[in-house]
């Protein structure tokens, strides 16, 4: 049961439109195998997991910049999304881990890369539970919602802003109506998955009283809380005591 952990705890980790937590692929060392009196599994790449009164979860880092289809500068801490991919696919479909936590420190990244993991979270069965860190900016913000249960630290602070785009950009209406079209998926996506209203979120990233040289709001963890769009305030024990709380829920036998 042990080997199958690191199987999936072997991929490396790794806002801003098509151009988190190395820049480059880890080998797994020989020494790395889980003895036989530990049941815990930590891979040396940001994700573990862990054994708790019987069940098992796993941590999920998403920390720097989500790289997507363009590669990052190798001195960029990056989450590249082909590899954090195949590990929620293992952790849905394995036996073995009851439940998911994702902790965020993240300056956002690549839209669709983003928006892809954080489908395959909202589409998850097993309990889900997020934690904001320090950041949870931009295409961040659709992964801290995309959890059953959402918490951020006071401290933390997440940056809603329209959508924008780096290099070459064809002065066309089509691609206004592509920028359209782009955000509109962020919208739909974080009020689905969580409290705010549409409306509000629009206002939040057109707003142009807060931020000097661009558009948007900066909130902090309460401000977070008070518009809807992350469940509590809370630390790491208050998201594992919520992440426990779920997996024995969902595995009391329905009357």
């Amino acid at each position: 049961m042990r080997d199958s952990f690191k199987n999936f705890n072997s991929f490396p980790y790794g806002f801003t439109f098509p151009s988190p937590f190395s820049s480059g692929e880890q080998e797994p060392s020989s020494d790395s195998s889980v003895s036989s009196d530990n049941t815990d599994s930590d891979s040396g790449d940001g994700s573990v997991t862990i054994n708790k009164n019987g069940h098992f979860i796993h941590c999920l880092t998403v920390i720097g910049q989500i790289e997507g289809h363009y590669l990052l500068p190798s001195n960029t801490k990056t989450t590249k999304y082909e590899h954090v991919i195949p590990q929620l696919v293992a952790i849905e479909e394995s036996d073995e881990i009851d439940g998911l936590i994702v902790i965020l420190n993240t300056v956002g990244g690549d839209i669709e890369a983003g928006l892809a993991l954080a489908e395959l979270i909202a589409g998850m069965k097993k309990p889900v539970v997020s934690l904001v860190l320090g950041g949870g900016h931009s295409i961040g913000i659709p992964l801290a919602v995309s959890a059953d249960r959402s918490f951020i630290v006071p401290s933390a602070t997440m940056t809603v802003h329209p959508v924008r785009m780096n290099g070459l950009v064809l002065g066309v209406p089509q691609t206004l109506s592509y920028f359209q079209n782009m955000q509109e998926r962020i919208v739909r996506f974080v009020c689905e998955n969580s409290c705010i209203k549409p409306e509000r979120f629009r206002e939040l990233m057109h707003s142009t009283g807060e931020l000097v040289t661009d558009m948007g709001t900066i909130l902090s963890g309460d401000s977070a809380v008070e518009e809807g769009l992350i469940d509590s305030i809370g630390n790491l024990s208050d998201a594992l005591d919520c992440l426990y709380g779920l997996i024995t829920s969902s595995s009391q036998p329905d009357n």
